[in-house]
């Protein structure tokens, strides 16, 4: 598998990158796990407007999907018609979610033309060359982390949550994990919200996870801090996620 980082930004953009948004490619398949303020504009760096093979987004707060509404644009007004309908796998409601966002033109139905909506639920499914597992996590809204598994290898990727058992779980032994860190330690406090840098890297030790990537971490949140936090209290390689950033799992 193929990681690159498109936004990592948490909340809203930051100077130097898009919001919520990873690219994983495997067997020519591309998957794109959000897709936040700023990444439709960024995910041109890296791959064609029209290349994606699915979408999954973890939850239905801006900084994850709104950049949906700009994709169907470009989906249903391509010249020589609207592309083929994409899967999008989402919590339950997110074409109402999106066309709600967007606007009911030209019709409520309009955004199920060009994207292919399944619901996400806990549970195990084969995407393309990925075999799937989700799982709900503590957020304020219905939010999804998620562990692909391809070629013997693990990427989890944690969405916007707070310390659960669930994401440990999830986790467990994976190669690469794409952990949320929006909060600082000794700061912030708001239980099932975020995870501040600490708790991501003690989220990391407990599932024995092999490698940790911080990311979602806010433009007023100092990320060397949360890096040191990690660091103090995991044992394993840990870095921040960067725009542009590529990790061969």
């Amino acid at each position: 598998m193929k990681l690159t980082v498109v936004g990592c930004s948490g909340s809203f953009p930051s100077t130097e990158s898009a919001c919520s948004s990873y690219l994983v490619e495997a067997d020519g398949f591309r998957l794109l796990l959000d897709m936040g303020n700023g990444a439709l504009g960024e995910l041109q760096r890296h791959c064609g407007l029209y290349d994606l093979d699915a979408i999954f987004l973890s939850h239905l707060h801006a900084d994850h999907c709104i950049d949906m509404c700009a994709y169907f644009v470009a989906r249903y007004y391509r010249h020589g018609g609207p592309c083929d309908p994409i899967p999008v796998f989402g919590p339950e409601g997110t074409e109402h979610r999106l066309t709600t966002a967007y606007g009911d033109t030209p019709s409520a139905s309009s955004m199920s033309e060009v994207f292919d909506f399944h619901t996400v639920k806990p549970s195990t499914f084969e995407l393309g060359p990925f075999v799937v597992h989700t799982e709900r996590v503590a957020h304020p809204v219905e939010a999804y982390a998620v562990r692909l598994e391809h070629g013997g290898k693990s990427l989890t990727y944690s969405g916007d949550t707070g310390v659960c058992r669930a994401l440990d779980e999830l986790a467990h032994d994976t190669d690469l994990f794409l952990c949320e860190a929006a909060f600082t330690h000794g700061k912030e406090n708001i239980p099932d919200l975020h995870l501040n840098g600490r708790e991501a890297g003690e989220s990391a030790a407990r599932a024995r996870a092999r490698r940790l990537v911080l990311t979602h971490i806010a433009p007023w949140t100092d990320p060397q801090v949360n890096l040191a936090d990690a660091r103090a209290v995991y044992d394993g390689p840990v870095e921040l996620a960067a725009p542009g950033a590529t990790y061969v799992i």
